[in-house]
């Protein structure tokens, strides 16, 4: 068996230890312990931006990514979003900028290196604060869903003020998805107390496997 192999290491200002790890073809990113994203499978990622880009009829012209990762968002963006878009990725952790342009950028075709991609080094939910009425399209990939969060700080994205800078930051028709690694029927509760209208969606990890799903 193929061994875990560690690529690259960093503690961040606030003592958080991230590790950037390989095995085979595998890439991973450890967030205190917890896998962050892996590249063993990016379906569900990949569905973040195509679904909510057909959605809108691919017409969105500003588009913000809250989270990095390994690029696979951005790249799915990427590919289906008008030549004139711009596609704004906001990245709390500024190592794994790093590591993507250093060590894994291959993964997902060197997304930044596309000049219609803007990177920030920023809490997205800043971003989405300072730049209201601003966006057709607001995706957020962060930690792994309202329920297992890996910074506790994130706690207020899923929750109604992080709903409502969301919200502010959309421009008319615009609309926001959310990708999580479980349903969350909590942020389900809060969605239904929204104005606007909302649905699920369920990706299997896999084709034709139930038992295994991510959720948009």
């Amino acid at each position: 068996m193929t061994h875990w192999t560690t690529m690259a290491r960093a503690v961040t200002a606030s003592d958080d230890e991230l590790y950037l790890r390989r095995r085979g073809e595998i890439y991973e990113i450890r967030y205190n312990g917890i896998e962050l994203i892996s590249s063993f499978n990016h379906q569900s990622e990949d569905q973040l931006a195509l679904r909510a880009m057909r959605q809108l009829d691919f017409a969105p012209r500003r588009i913000p990514i809250g989270g990095l990762g390994l690029g696979y968002t951005t790249r799915a963006i990427l590919e289906v979003m008008r030549a004139d878009a711009e596609v704004h990725v906001c990245e709390l952790i500024q190592v794994v900028a790093d590591w993507n342009h250093d060590h894994i950028g291959h993964l997902a075709g060197h997304p930044l290196r596309d000049p219609r991609c803007y990177l920030h080094i920023e809490n997205v939910q800043g971003h989405l604060a300072h730049n209201p009425d601003t966006y057709d399209l607001v995706l957020l990939d962060t930690d792994n869903g309202p329920d297992f969060l890996v910074r506790p700080e994130n706690t207020s994205l899923h929750e109604t003020n992080g709903l409502f800078r969301v919200i502010r930051a959309l421009r008319p028709a615009g609309a926001a998805c959310f990708w999580s690694a479980t349903a969350s029927p909590r942020f389900e509760d809060r969605l239904r107390l929204q104005p606007q209208p909302w649905h699920r969606d369920d990706i299997a990890l896999m084709p034709a496997r139930v038992d295994a799903m991510h959720y948009l």
